[in-house]
Formats: structure tokens, C-alpha cells, sequence
């Protein structure tokens, strides 16, 4: 009996989607059936979250956050993942008041990294993402350290994203920009720290390695979900 999905989205629709997509086709590459877990999706209002989200209102943020989650827990789900990098800011705080397990994908991400031995890592997302200091704290919690682009670059990859991914939008110059601006970097690896970046950015493109993190956190899911 696998476990029912609960998946906190709209945060954007473009990255939910590719989340239900993903974690049906990976359950069908490991299964070779049409099981598949059981899944409910609740799409916050988008600009309502990212303007509580840049207003810096925490409490309020939380709020928002936890009234999707209660939507999910109401619709009996058994785990939840919040589909967005930029909400597990205050991961420890909703997990807290969840009244079900919550699946993070700023863990999964930081084990992938050790388990490949990458020690120094450049984190891409939205601004509020690399100006915040989630990942680097949990990434030094096992020996990583992990820098940021300068604040202009910071500038140009939340526009891109803000501007052109969340809307489905994929432009080869915005491609070839983020990879100049990795490629600017002496890393290990870079975190696509935000589930919109690997709709444009894929391991083909460049010899660096990627952490995609919504491939990571659906597969944690499905890992979860399948578990006995």
C-alpha cells in the first residue's frame, strides 16, 4: 500500500507541474505499472505568497504556508512536499505545527552533495533563496560550504526567473547567461535552488554538476511514499 502525496504548489504552477509529472514517470520506471501513489496537489495564490515573502512578514508567511498544508492534511494525505525551495526558510517552523511528515528539500539535496563528495557549492535560485541562509546552514551541518553569485547576478536570475520561468518561458540567451555565471565559479557542484532552474538548465548543458533539486525531492517522495 503506498502512501498518499501531499504536494504544496503553485509556488509556481510551472515547477507543481513538473512535479506530478516526474514523480508519475518515476514511479513507472521503477514499478512498470500504473499503481502510482495516490497525490493531492494545493496551489497557493502565487503572488500572494511571494509578496508575504518579500515583505520579510514571517508570521504571516507561515500562515499561508500552513493554510495549504492543513488543505492537504484535511484531504488525507500521509506525508507533505512543499514544491518551491524558497518555503523550506521556515521549513522548521511549519514542520513543527504539521500534524503529518514533511520531506525537505534542502536535506535531500545536502546528502545527494556528500554522497557525491562535493565539498563547495554555488547555489542559484530567487533572490530571497541565496540572500537567505537555509542551505548554507544545513549544508555546513555536513562539511559543505556554499556561496552565492554576486548581488547584480543575484539581480539577473531572479528576473529570469520571476520574468520568463515561472510563465513558461525558456530563452536560449537566459540559458547561456545562468551558465556564464556558473561557469564564473570555482565549485564542486551547483544547486538549482530553485524548482523553475532545471526547466532550463540540464546536466547536458554544461561538464558542472547539477543538483537538480525537484528530480532529488520527487525522488524522495516516491522513496517515501514506497517505503514499507
Amino acid at each position: 500500500m503506498t502512501k498518499r502525496i501531499g504536494i504544496l504548489g503553485g509556488i509556481s504552477a510551472e515547477s507543481t507541474i513538473e512535479y506530478y509529472s516526474r514523480i508519475i514517470r518515476g514511479y513507472y520506471q521503477r514499478r512498470h505499472d500504473d499503481h502510482y501513489p495516490e497525490t493531492v496537489i494545493f496551489s497557493l495564490d502565487f503572488q500572494r505568497f511571494t509578496d508575504l515573502e518579500n515583505a520579510g512578514d514571517r508570521p504571516g508567511y507561515i500562515a499561508e504556508i500552513m493554510s495549504g498544508i492543513r488543505a492537504l492534511e484535511s484531504a488525507g494525505v500521509d506525508f507533505v512536499i512543499m514544491a518551491a525551495n524558497s518555503p523550506h526558510a521556515v521549513f522548521d517552523d511549519v514542520e513543527a505545527q504539521a500534524r503529518v511528515p514533511m520531506l525537505s528539500i534542502v536535506r535531500v539535496t545536502a546528502e545527494e552533495a556528500r554522497a557525491r563528495g562535493l565539498r563547495k557549492l554555488l547555489l542559484l535560485g530567487i533572490k530571497f533563496t541565496m540572500q537567505s541562509s537555509f542551505y548554507q546552514d544545513t549544508c555546513r551541518e555536513l562539511g559543505i560550504e556554499v556561496i552565492t553569485p554576486s548581488e547584480p547576478e543575484q539581480d539577473e536570475i531572479n528576473r529570469i526567473i520571476f520574468d520568463e520561468l515561472t510563465r513558461g518561458i525558456f530563452k536560449d540567451a537566459s540559458r547561456a547567461r545562468l551558465l556564464a555565471i556558473i561557469g564564473q565559479y570555482s565549485v564542486d557542484g551547483v544547486i538549482l535552488g530553485c524548482t523553475e532552474l532545471p526547466l532550463i538548465l540540464k546536466q547536458q548543458d554544461t561538464s558542472m554538476v547539477l543538483l537538480d533539486t525537484l528530480e532529488l525531492h520527487t525522488q524522495a517522495a516516491l522513496d517515501y511514499a514506497l517505503a514499507p
